[in-house]
């Protein structure tokens, strides 16, 4: 591991996986994907964990992809589709591994950070966070199965309006909509955040695992992701997203 996540074991069955980058808001890059993959599976893999705690440091919850890296993340069909499996493999660590997850989510969750959120079973937001999809506005296209999660979550009109204009919406709309299990005051994340998770960690383990389960739809949600996954290397590649980005970086 790079340093790009931080996991903390604390008392009461809970890990603690801080998303560590945060002069860039936590933005994407390839070192953090393979971070946060590796602590989610080695939380999962302990014995004594029941439940998973994300968050992170400073003052965002993540970004969403570090633009800054697109010419390494846009070399080539082989590379790009290899780098997007992996922020499919991040989605796939946190709704198909053997814990619960929890989000605390602080300040700006954009693009993956966002889509990071939904993929949490709860998700605890501070009052001043703010979210929104940026994805399409650079040419590029979302991950995280939320094609298959959001309608679902919050019906297709809503969906297309976040996903495809990119509108932004704050921890109220996050909670009224069902994005987002509590909003806190940006004092009280980190201890209701906390709460939780040794709360999910101390329920029997059996009927826990069992709700997940029956609540999942892996087909459906590994086929949205494998149309993501095709429609964001096309963007990717596309010269047009790199002239858009360009102009921003």
């Amino acid at each position: 591991m790079t340093g790009t996540v931080l996991s903390e074991t604390l008392d009461g069955g809970v890990v603690r996986l801080t998303l560590n980058r945060p002069a860039r808001l936590n933005a994407i890059t390839p070192e953090l994907l393979e971070d946060l993959i590796a602590a989610a599976d080695a939380a999962n893999a302990a014995e004594g964990t029941r439940c998973i705690l994300l968050t992170g440091a400073g003052r965002a919850f993540c970004s969403g992809d570090d633009l800054k890296e697109f010419e390494s993340q846009a070399a080539g069909e082989a590379a790009t589709h290899a780098y997007v499996e992996r922020i499919q493999d991040v989605t796939r660590a946190l709704m198909h591994g053997r814990c619960p997850v929890v989000a605390a989510v602080r300040g700006w969750a954009v693009g993956g950070g966002l889509e990071w959120m939904i993929n949490a079973d709860f998700a605890v937001v501070s009052e001043t966070a703010r979210f929104f999809f940026s994805e399409v506005s650079w040419g590029l296209f979302v991950t995280g199965g939320v094609t298959a999660l959001l309608p679902r979550l919050i019906g297709l009109q809503r969906t297309r309006a976040l996903i495809m204009l990119g509108e932004k919406f704050g921890a109220e709309e996050a909670v009224a909509w069902g994005l987002a299990y509590r909003r806190v005051a940006d004092g009280d994340l980190e201890a209701e955040s906390l709460a939780l998770a040794r709360r999910i960690a101390g329920l029997p383990p059996g009927p826990v695992a069992a709700l997940r389960r029956a609540l999942a739809d892996r087909a459906g949600l590994e086929s949205a992701m494998a149309a993501e996954t095709a429609a964001t290397v096309e963007g990717f590649l596309d010269p047009e997203t790199a002239r858009r980005i360009a102009g921003f970086s």
